[in-house]
């Protein structure tokens, strides 16, 4: 999804080959799995002659928050909480990083800018 994402819309060889860059991946395995994303409707595709141009049926925040939500449900009871000690326990948070997560707590609480 990201390299869809990131270039707006990809053939199976342009995703394939941004994604055995970084592993070894079956062209196959990649065309296989744009075609179950398109079926679960998160790709759609055009035809470009024989090649099938696919681009998002879904904004990526979008995406990321169905994902998020589901995540928290599935694995979290639904407890936002849980997720966050989750990550907290992982790998901590920079200075920064907290001050960031504060202002954005604050913000969601109505408190900030």
């Amino acid at each position: 999804m990201h390299v869809v994402w990131d270039r707006g819309e990809a053939t199976v060889a342009e995703v394939w080959e941004a994604l055995s860059a970084d592993r070894a991946l079956a062209r196959n395995t990649v065309q296989t799995m744009m075609a179950r994303l398109e079926d679960k409707g998160w790709l759609k595709h055009t035809a470009d002659g024989k090649t099938y141009r696919y681009s998002a049926a879904v904004p990526r925040t979008l995406t990321l928050r169905r994902l998020v939500r589901d995540l928290v449900d599935s694995a979290f009871g639904g407890s936002v909480e849980g997720l966050v000690m989750a990550l907290l326990e992982g790998r901590g948070v920079s200075k920064e990083e907290a001050d960031r997560i504060r202002a954005m707590i604050d913000e969601a609480e109505g408190i900030g800018p």
